[in-house]
């Protein structure tokens, strides 16, 4: 670990900043900045996902103890489900990672992650560090303590079953690891190339009342939280509310709730607290010996003038000749950081270069503006500009809001990277790990923008260097001004028209693949190569490409398919030209509580093959979280409507029994995955869709969880959902009626159309149900009691209904043929 270098600290007279945009901060802002200034101590918060995180105790750390304070999550959130749309995996990750930040934006606290993957739900901390490196991740925890140098780390959960999550368990042991190895210079020493070793004073458990599992005591030690904060208009609970809401793809909107509350907490390591979080820490400056620093915070703090922040700076200047003379280097860098950033808000100072280009290319000009502005009596000077490769002087003031633009043609380097995450550039080490090019970002929730421009600034006598990363602007009819990162992307990208492609065996015709071209510069010829595992299956020649979409179709004879023995394969696509090869598709992903977020992903596609039979050709399709089967379905021949409230209700002059007659042209109905709490209105369709079942149809409901529901009884007969699940994917599965129905027809299912399972094989399984239900399967994780409530089915009336929880929304988008045999025979029942 930590072989390569590429980051820089920049200290003494010049700071360098880099965001987005640089904007003031509001003087309320400023003046907890300010206050937090003058706070030495730190708090780590960790755990093992997007939305663990306590909103309410941090946002009580920042705001109300004025103490810096970040969130670590091990996981940036992969292995979850998606409310919002088919996003998986890495993409998910990258929404709920982007989710944290606003949320941070809100709360005010720092985020940080390791390289562990979120690989799903694992049921204690042996099945978590199967997967996980225990090594791997405590030395990136180690990392960012070293890095953050937090005096206190409170863990979310305890490394017991009371976590209730293999990997919520785990966050604690690798903290409790980690905590005792920071101030070790035997442990991780490459890492002392760049940070110096750090203990923290203690590190505690931040224990819980979650439902009927409560791990508080009396005996804790206890914080109250939750205080009304008049800057804020509102209390620390109220401001959590809305920070945790923002983890949207989860669906974890919070309610904002006012009114004190206790917090407690059990001791873990280090030395125990007694009456406060920080007993026997070095709290303020004075303590260290530089008593004049905090006299000058007080001064500054006691006189700040919230309509004239700009009246602090000649203090701030002193103060931060002061701070550079600090000999403790770690916290020079942190504070100078903290005070120049209060600095430049003071002054007002407002800085971007933008285009109005969302995506450039390597090696292309592009017009940028460079607006600037400050608010300041006393002017800003701009004295300089670093062009990316060129420099320019200037020596010119900034008039007191006055804003200044300046155009110049930019060209972006030649050897530009891609814009996209920086863990995934690279393929994952494995399932659990991701890669990065370079350990020093490890930790970070997004590296810094390599494409920036460096302004040299003079703000009294005082100099300063500001990084402005290349953007891009534009004027949006609803969300008005959006500033966003300038994306890199390829000269070319392509990618194929749909997701995965199903070939029958049934079906003699060659099989129809299309590849969609992007080229983002002029091509005059070209070849696109279809592959599988090295073998030429067809060549297009392109003769010329200017900038549009082109659509490039290969009629793959199904001989060259059947010659392959396995039922599931890759297709990969590539474009020649000019002796260079591309071949990366975009994935771009667009919410509007989200910047535009964009990585690449080998051009390639999943082709499914082999005994396939369906007799269903109609579906109606009740809309859940975000799932790929109605997609899917399509793909598979099935016309897919989905349903809306006039599919039930028909026009206003239809009887309920019109309605009824509506639904029966279905030859199947299917509930999408936690229908039952993300679709309000399906307490009103339920009624049709038990009489669409009695008068002959065949409904299939997929998973559902207990939190939030819209209808107590899902089915005709009651059943109990519960929280059980089996996380191994391999786990065996055990027939219990190899005769029903339901495995014989269309596709006879054996144990093989089990094999090849991603993640799990079902969560939120059935504990209880009436004897009128049939189950079909039994499955169960290593070492526990065997589970019947995978599949249930039940005969109604001349119809029939089955609720499955197996993850057939993870196993179809991943191509696994035997899941699509499965899932065809629930919808076929009513063609047996």
């Amino acid at each position: 670990m930590f072989k390569k270098v590429s980051t820089v600290f920049i200290l003494g007279l010049c700071t360098v900043f880099s965001a987005q945009q640089i904007r003031p901060s509001k003087s309320s802002e400023i003046y907890r900045e300010l206050k937090t200034l003058k706070q030495l101590p730190k708090v780590l918060y960790l755990a093992a996902h997007p939305d663990d995180e306590n909103t309410g105790l941090l946002s009580w750390l920042i705001n109300d103890q004025n103490v810096e304070t970040g969130y670590l999550s091990l996981t940036r959130g992969d292995g979850g489900q998606n409310l919002l749309g088919t996003e998986q995996g890495a993409a998910l990750g990258l929404i709920r990672t982007h989710e944290l930040l606003e949320a941070r934006k809100l709360d005010g606290a720092q985020q940080f992650f390791t390289r562990a993957i979120d690989f799903g739900f694992s049921k204690n901390t042996t099945d978590t560090f199967k997967q996980w490196d225990a090594d791997s991740i405590t030395a990136d925890v180690v990392w960012i303590i070293r890095q953050f140098r937090p005096d206190v780390i409170i863990c979310r959960f305890p490394p017991t079953a009371a976590a209730g999550h293999g990997q919520h368990a785990a966050s604690a042991v690798v903290a409790e690891k980690a905590f005792k190895l920071a101030g070790d210079k035997t442990a991780f020493p490459d890492q002392l190339k760049y940070v110096n070793v750090w203990q923290p004073k203690r590190i505690l458990w931040n224990t819980f009342r979650f439902g009927s599992n409560n791990t508080t005591a009396e005996n804790q030690l206890k914080v109250t939280v939750g205080q009304y904060d008049a800057q804020l208009g509102m209390g620390y609970g109220e401001l959590a509310g809305l920070s945790r809401s923002l983890h949207k793809s989860q669906g974890a909107g919070t309610q904002s709730l006012a009114g004190i509350k206790t917090e407690y907490f059990s001791h873990v390591a280090g030395e125990p607290a007694k009456t406060n979080l920080f007993d026997g820490v070095s709290k303020t400056w004075t303590s260290q010996g530089n008593a004049d620093i905090d006299r000058s915070l007080d001064q500054i703090i006691s006189t700040f003038n919230f309509n004239n922040p700009d009246l602090s700076l000649p203090a701030l200047f002193s103060l931060r000749k002061k701070v550079l003379e600090l000999k403790d280097l770690d916290l020079k860098k942190d504070k100078i950081k903290s005070l120049d950033n209060i600095i430049l808000s003071c002054a007002g100072f407002m800085g971007e270069v933008v285009t109005n280009q969302a995506e450039a290319v390597a090696g292309d000009h592009y017009n940028f503006r460079l607006n600037l502005i400050s608010r300041a009596e006393n002017p800003v000077v701009l004295e300089n500009v670093k062009w990316l490769n060129t420099s320019e002087s200037f020596n010119r003031k900034l008039s007191k809001d006055s804003l200044i633009t300046i155009q110049h043609d930019i060209q972006i380097p030649a050897d530009a990277a891609l814009t996209e995450p920086y863990w995934l550039a690279k393929p994952a080490v494995n399932a659990a790990t991701f890669s990065v090019p370079n350990d020093t970002v490890v930790g970070l929730p997004e590296a810094e923008s390599p494409l920036t421009i460096l302004l040299g600034l003079k703000i009294g006598s005082e100099k300063f260097q500001v990084n402005l990363p290349l953007s891009f602007k534009k004027l949006d009819p609803v969300r008005g001004d959006v500033v966003e990162a300038l994306r890199i992307v390829p000269a070319l990208e392509l990618k194929f028209t749909q997701p995965l492609y199903l070939v029958k065996e049934n079906e003699d015709l060659p099989v129809s693949l299309n590849v969609k071209v992007n080229s983002n510069k002029q091509f005059s010829n070209g070849k696109i190569n279809l592959v599988y595992n090295g073998q030429n299956l067809g060549v297009a020649d392109v003769k010329s490409l200017n900038g549009k979409d082109t659509t490039i179709e290969y009629l793959i004879p199904k001989a060259k398919l059947a010659s392959v023995k396995s039922n599931q394969l890759q297709l990969d696509a590539n474009f020649v030209a000019d002796g260079i090869t591309y071949n990366k598709k975009q994935i771009l992903i667009q919410y509007p509580h989200l910047p535009s977020l964009q990585y690449f992903a080998p051009a390639t596609v999943a082709v499914m093959k082999g005994d396939i039979q369906s007799k269903v050709k109609k579906v109606g399709y009740v809309q859940g979280a975000g799932d790929f089967i109605p997609e899917f379905l399509r793909i598979a021949g099935v016309q897919v409507d989905v349903l809306k409230d006039e599919d039930f209700y028909g026009s206003i002059n239809e009887s309920a029994n019109g309605s009824q007659n509506k639904l029966s042209q279905y030859d199947a109905i299917v509930l999408g995955v936690r229908a039952n709490n993300t679709e309000k209105k399906l307490s009103r369709w339920m009624p049709f869709l038990w009489s669409y079942v009695k008068g002959g149809g065949n409904l299939v409901m997929q998973y559902n969880t207990n939190q939030d529901t819209t209808v107590e009884q899902l089915g005709m007969y009651n059943f109990t959902i519960a929280n059980k699940r089996v996380t191994e994917e391999n786990a065996e599965v055990k027939f219990l009626n190899p005769n029903h129905k339901l495995l014989n027809f269309p596709n006879k299912i054996t144990a093989n159309d089990f094999n090849g399972w991603v993640q799990e094989r079902g969560a939120y399984f059935p504990a209880q149900w009436d004897a009128a239900y049939e189950p079909l399967f039994e499955m169960h994780d290593t070492g526990e009691e065997p589970l019947q409530g995978s599949t249930l089915y039940a005969k109604y009336g001349k119809g029939n209904f089955i609720y499955t929880p197996l993850a057939f929304f993870r196993q179809l988008p991943a191509g696994n043929v035997g899941a699509a045999r499965l899932f065809l025979n629930f919808l076929s029942a009513q063609k047996n």
